[in-house]
């Protein structure tokens, strides 16, 4: 048997304790619930907006692609894509969000070098790699916010998740255990009050 639970005034006190940490627990973690579902909502709202966004900047990005095909060849076309740099201009960092670390993509929208010359190729070619400039760009910020997003719901399930076991489990528990030490302590005063009148009747005889 846990000595805790003996019903003794020390554990009383022990027990109180215990039932008030769990309680400003239980406040603590719904309040960072709140927070992480109000930044989550944001996020989902912004990847709704990029995503519209990131929706017809493909279809222009293919259209103008494929009429760069019909004007220059798959295969020029081909050829000046494998010449296109590297992107290495993106760097990754995090930030906190009530102790959730989600990511923090920083790029600079710098105009994409050019790969070939002007008099080998065409105004199609440009306008191809124009759109899927604005499509990478659109491909990173989305990127970011989803993430965020995913790590915020993780957080969220396993803040819910505490939130419940303090309010359905812990602080009834130690609810309980205050009511029966409190009982328990309240029938030994009485026996004990109940035992002192009867050594004080038994002395006035």
């Amino acid at each position: 048997m846990n000595p805790n639970t003996f019903p003794t005034k020390g554990n009383l006190i022990l027990a109180k304790n215990s039932l008030a940490l769990a309680r400003q627990g239980y406040e603590l973690m719904d309040k960072k619930r709140n927070i992480l579902l109000r930044e989550l909502m944001g996020l989902i709202g912004q990847a709704k907006d990029i995503q519209s966004e990131i929706d017809s900047a493909f279809s222009a990005a293919y259209e103008a692609l494929q009429h760069a095909n019909i004007e220059l060849g798959i295969h020029f076309v081909e050829e000046m894509a494998k010449s296109v740099p590297i992107e290495d201009s993106v760097q990754i960092k995090t930030r906190s969000i009530m102790g959730t670390e989600i990511p923090l993509v920083r790029h600079e929208e710098t105009p994409m070098k050019l790969s070939y010359a002007y008099y080998s190729t065409d105004e199609a070619l440009d306008e191809a790699r124009l759109h899927f400039e604005e499509v990478k760009n659109l491909t990173i910020r989305l990127s970011m916010v989803e993430n965020s997003a995913y790590r915020l719901a993780g957080s969220i399930r396993k803040t819910q998740k505490r939130a419940n076991a303090l309010k359905n489990i812990t602080i009834p528990a130690y609810e309980a255990l205050i009511a029966d030490i409190t009982n328990a302590l309240e029938e030994k005063e009485r026996e004990e009050f109940t035992r002192l009148k009867v050594i004080k009747k038994g002395q006035s005889r």
